[in-house]
């Protein structure tokens, strides 16, 4: 529990505050690629030319993250600008804890390796294979197969996601290849390591907020059950399927690694299953599918009796996995639960894909309400669909319901999320990107009239970049990478650019300076909503991106 904020006594407005999260859009550094600037945004640029902005960091250490080196994410991200302060996030909490060798002495690792000596069975690890270090990171699961060897274990499976997304789109055989190689250099008459199987993460296992469960179904399928289409190696697997289907590497189709028409790492009873992806959004779902006793989404046809243990806890609310080898930050003290003390209203909405974004991370990692009374969530169902087929996806349904609410005048914070930069920035096809943005685009100015009608101040910003960096660049001199047939090289990660605020305050009057402070980070964002709302931040919370008079 937290005690109500104070009133800063300068600020007031009579209609609501609306944080508006612009998932994926930052300021690019190179002109070829930026689809932000590509785009028509008029409603955008006019708010920039009128209202006061500045930049913001979205990546790095000012998101909890190892290094500078490191892009931001939607999750971390959205931590950030629900709490306040900067906690050290997934990727640097499993890299201490290896570094410490404390995951190798918890209670979880010991179990898991024991249960497969004991037994003489064997130890999977299912996870995305790259150094993206958004989910996952190579590094990781290589320490790990060293430690199990070095523990006795005889023999590991790898159950290996292409990644694409948070790497190049055709990345996979510059991590795959050397794997394979380790694996078999690692592996004598006692230790025997193998890659099993694998698939695009946007194919299989990897799905996120119940979108698709079929893509749970195909990574059971695929990774438990050992059906699919076989190949003798991982290598042979990604050339082929590649030829076949002109597929990047987060769409190719799940393969199963066989020896004489054999799978040759299916998950049987008495083994031990790793799921080494550190990132929650994306490993609920397959984790739902090993831990349940009862499974309505898909039929698992076969249940196998398993110790199984996730990178983290990934759902501190309701304590999902049962197991896990790393502890994940603590957040306390979120914006949302200090507005709930103080009394304030606050509604929250996005389609699917970031519905758990806008709520769940916003939140500290928390599932449901902090008072049900003062907050209502909204979920817009997403399409099923590629997004590079409907890039607009559903932000006119959503700014439809941001519009009816702030006209109902039932609210003092409302916040949303547009997936648009983010999820059809992925896709790394640049056309549909541009049209993603002048969709978002045109619902902003949407939003705008209403809210300024209302007596609202409308906030925009975002968790990280992405549709501002769509092409690969040479790093020395920032040329466009060209592919043989003459195409730029498609960017389907991340970048590690700020991100814009904006504050559209037509109300203003002379309360706040309107020279933004510079040099701040995206854990500024609650400290200003605070001062919005007409209160004071919490005295350790990153300092406001207004300074008030």
């Amino acid at each position: 529990m937290v005690d109500a904020l104070k009133k800063n006594g300068k600020l007031s407005r009579k209609g609501p505050i609306v944080l508006v999260i612009m998932d994926g859009v930052g300021f690019g550094k190179y002109n070829k690629g930026d689809a932000v600037a590509s785009a028509q945004l008029d409603n955008l640029k006019d708010l920039m030319k009128t209202y006061p902005n500045t930049q913001l960091k979205a990546h790095g250490v000012a998101v909890g993250l190892p290094s500078d080196d490191d892009m931001g994410n939607s999750e971390v991200g959205h931590n950030a600008m629900g709490c306040g302060r900067v906690f050290a996030q997934g990727a640097k909490l499993v890299a201490a804890s290896i570094d410490s060798k404390a995951m190798f002495e918890g209670t979880t690792w010991k179990k898991l390796t024991k249960n497969v000596v004991d037994k003489t069975s064997t130890l999977h690890f299912i996870g995305l294979l790259s150094d993206g270090n958004v989910h996952s990171h190579i590094d990781t699961l290589k320490a790990m197969i060293l430690q199990a060897k070095a523990d006795g274990v005889k023999k590991v499976r790898v159950h290996a996601l292409l990644d694409g997304r948070d790497v190049g789109e055709t990345s996979a055989l510059t991590y795959f290849d050397p794997f394979e190689k380790f694996l078999e250099e690692l592996s004598t008459a006692d230790f025997d390591a193998k890659i099993a199987s694998g698939g695009g993460r946007m194919q299989i296992t990897m799905d996120r907020y119940n979108a698709n469960w079929d893509m749970v179904r195909k990574g059971w399928a695929t990774h438990v059950l050992g059906e699919g289409k076989q190949f003798a190696s991982a290598h042979e697997a990604i050339v082929k399927l590649r030829e076949e289907t002109e597929a990047i590497d987060q769409d190719l189709p799940p393969f199963v690694i066989a020896k004489e028409g054999k799978p040759v790492g299916t998950i049987e009873d008495g083994d031990s299953v790793i799921l080494f992806n550190f990132r929650g959004d994306r490993a609920l779902e397959i984790t739902k599918a090993f831990e349940a006793k009862k499974l309505t989404e898909f039929d698992r046809v076969r249940v196998p009796e398993v110790e199984y243990a996730g990178m983290m806890e990934y759902d501190g609310d309701l304590h999902v996995p049962a197991q896990y080898l790393v502890t994940p930050p603590k957040i306390d003290r979120t914006l949302t639960e200090y507005l709930c003390a103080s009394n304030v209203k606050q509604f929250s909405i996005s389609e699917t894909q970031k519905f758990g974004h806008v709520t769940y991370f916003f939140n500290g990692n928390k599932s449901g309400y902090f008072n049900e009374k003062l907050e209502q969530y909204v979920e817009i169902p997403s399409d099923i669909v590629p997004f590079e087929q409907r890039p607009w996806m559903k932000c006119a349904e959503i700014a439809d319901r941001v519009i009816e609410e702030v006209q109902a005048g039932k609210w003092d914070l409302i916040k949303l999320n547009f997936p648009n930069g983010d999820m059809v920035g992925h896709t790394g096809v640049f056309e549909a990107v541009v049209c993603s943005m002048e969709a978002m685009d045109l619902q902003i100015g949407r939003m705008r009239k209403v809210i300024e009608a209302a007596g609202g101040v409308m906030i925009l910003t975002a968790d990280h970049g992405n549709a501002d960096d769509m092409y690969e660049h040479e790093k020395k001199s920032g040329d466009v990478k060209i592919k043989e047939n003459g195409e730029p090289q498609a960017k389907t990660s991340h970048s590690l650019n700020p991100v814009p605020v904006i504050i559209d305050d037509p109300s203003y009057k002379g309360e706040y300076d309107k020279k933004l402070v510079e040099g701040l980070g995206i854990s500024s964002i609650p400290a200003t909503l605070i001062n919005f709302l007409g209160f004071e931040a919490p005295e350790d919370y990153d300092k406001s991106i207004i300074t008030l008079k």
